[in-house]
């Protein structure tokens, strides 16, 4: 007989780890966690500095981007996490949660109990601030939410230049006020990571004889009976059975992914690539939303970021000094300063993102200045374009079709090239000069709107930010209703990024973190545990 649990929760990232730490405090609730991915063993996975890793390979599906038939047909890296704790494991520990109008935003549209009101009190219960204990922020929460250990001068010199241009510094971006530059909050505790595995799942494993972790367990579809999920099938184990529900929580792109192998989402595709209908669920997969992110590099006139501790020699004494002091460049996630403002001036809240880089080259694919160098990404937050998630066969080895489908609306074009030309002006003003030698990309030879088109097709990249393809909404074509619960098969909800109706206005992480939290409670409520 198969096994039997009364929650199986299908991926182990951001939101999956909240789930099964929140309803496995019950002892009397049996719980299955499964991850496709490895356990978070290797030192890259705590360490700040390891996001430098990250997208390079470490910890990831290895999966692109269809060609971009608004952007000459360009496809870029897509880094999604295949580890214990997601894209909380791997990412550069932003703590941003959006825009208080984002969230009233999804009220609007008819999801109940999503204002920003509603959601603050899931923000606050997640997290152990170490500066903030106020409306907006909590202590005590699993998730450790720290100042940054290892801030640079250029920093200060960031704030100033900004200033400049009359952006105002900001003390605390997830607060009142999003608008301003300053220091992000990081998801860290103690100058580590507090990924969602280390803050959730690390205090409670093996302690909990109601809770089974499993990683390195790749589930091959979601099983169907009479319109009510009953359980998942393994690749390696057969068959495990659900008593109460099914919950997927396998992120933007691996929820729809599975759904669609399951036989459940838009009929004529899955005909087309060989899969059994089931049910029929048009807009699985559909409204793929990311920020699309432009960046300015800078030569430096020193060694003002962290570049030279690429060097194996410089990169040794790093590790030593932070093994000393929990200081210097392995402290840093390497992005931890920032800020929120305006492309278009009528905007209803900030609608441009900036990350400085303490370094140039830090991601997969972009450039590194011989003689070191600073970063500034540039994202616009609420791109008007819209995208699909669809597998490519019924092989469920096979990487799925993702297509973001950026710069569809020109819309969106406009407002990324004002985001970067905004960055570049803060990159030239008086107050970086003594750190900036020169602007190497886009550099002067990138002066009319054609160039920068040519230059983004060329340069631009993800901001690791997917959402949307499960969409929450009260119609009749929403993917799940304001419970998270799947519209037209029951014992099934989805709980993670893909519920997002309209991207919010930052990193996504944070707000993942609180549909995991939100979500546990619509679970427990329901079943009165």
């Amino acid at each position: 007989m198969a096994q039997t649990y009364d929650f199986i929760i299908v991926g182990g990232g951001s939101a999956g780890c909240v789930l099964a730490a929140r309803l496995s405090e019950n002892p009397d609730v049996k719980v299955l966690l499964l991850e496709a991915g490895g356990r978070d063993i290797h030192p890259f996975y705590h360490l700040p500095a390891g996001f430098a890793k990250m997208t390079k390979g470490i910890g990831s599906w290895g999966w692109q981007t269809v060609p971009q038939k608004h952007m000459n047909d360009m496809v870029i890296r897509y880094t999604q996490a295949k580890v214990i704790g997601g894209g909380s494991s791997i990412n550069a520990q932003i703590y941003t949660r959006g825009n208080a109008l984002d969230y009233d935003e999804w009220r609007q549209m008819g999801c109940v109990g999503w204002g920003y009101d509603d959601v603050l009190e899931y923000f606050r219960k997640a997290e152990d601030n170490d500066t903030f204990n106020d409306r907006y922020h909590g202590q005590g929460g699993p998730l450790g939410v720290s100042k940054p250990a290892a801030p640079l001068p250029i920093c200060e010199a960031f704030f100033d230049a900004a200033g400049e241009l009359g952006i105002p510094r900001n003390a605390d971006m997830t607060g009142e006020k999003q608008d301003g530059v300053g220091y992000y909050q990081l998801t860290q505790r103690n100058v580590r990571r507090s990924s969602a595995s280390m803050a959730y799942l690390a205090p409670i494993r093996g302690k909990r004889p109601n809770l089974t972790i499993r990683t390195g367990a790749q589930v091959l579809r979601i099983l169907v009976e009479n319109n009510k999920a009953v359980g998942v099938e393994l690749a390696d184990e057969g068959v495990i059975r659900a008593g109460r529900e099914v919950l997927l929580s396998s992120g933007a792109i691996g929820s729809p992914r599975l759904l669609q192998l399951s036989g459940i989402g838009p009929a004529d595709h899955l005909r087309e690539v060989g899969v059994e209908v089931v049910y029929d669920h048009p807009e699985v997969g559909a409204n793929l939303q990311d920020h699309l992110d432009l960046f300015v590099i800078a030569e430096c006139t020193g060694p003002h970021t962290y570049d030279r501790y690429a060097k194996p020699h410089w990169s040794a004494i790093a590790g030593l000094q932070y093994l000393l002091t929990r200081g210097g460049p392995v402290a840093s996630s390497l992005f931890e300063t920032g800020g929120f403002w305006y492309a278009d001036t009528n905007a209803r809240s900030p609608d441009i993102q900036f990350h400085l880089g303490l370094g140039s080259g830090i991601e997969a694919g972009v450039a590194a200045m011989k003689q070191g160098g600073v970063t500034l990404n540039s994202a616009y937050l609420r791109p008007r374009s819209r995208g699909t998630v669809r597998i490519a066969s019924a092989d469920p080895n096979a990487a799925p079709l993702i297509d973001p489908n950026y710069w569809a609306d020109p819309h969106d074009r406009e407002m990324s090239i004002k985001s970067l030309k905004l960055a570049q002006e803060i990159m030239s003003q008086d107050a970086l000069k003594p750190f900036i030698k020169a602007e190497r990309l886009p550099g002067p030879d990138v002066r009319t709107d054609q160039d920068y088109f040519d230059y983004a097709c060329r340069h631009a990249k993800t901001d690791h930010h997917p959402a949307g393809t499960c969409r929450m909404g009260a119609d009749d074509r929403a993917v799940v209703d304001s419970e998270l619960r799947f519209n037209g098969i029951s014992g099934l909800r989805v709980i993670d990024a893909s519920i997002m109706p309209t991207l919010v206005s930052s990193n996504t992480n944070a707000t993942a973190i609180m549909i995991g939290e939100k979500g546990a409670d619509f679970v427990r409520r329901s079943h009165g545990i």
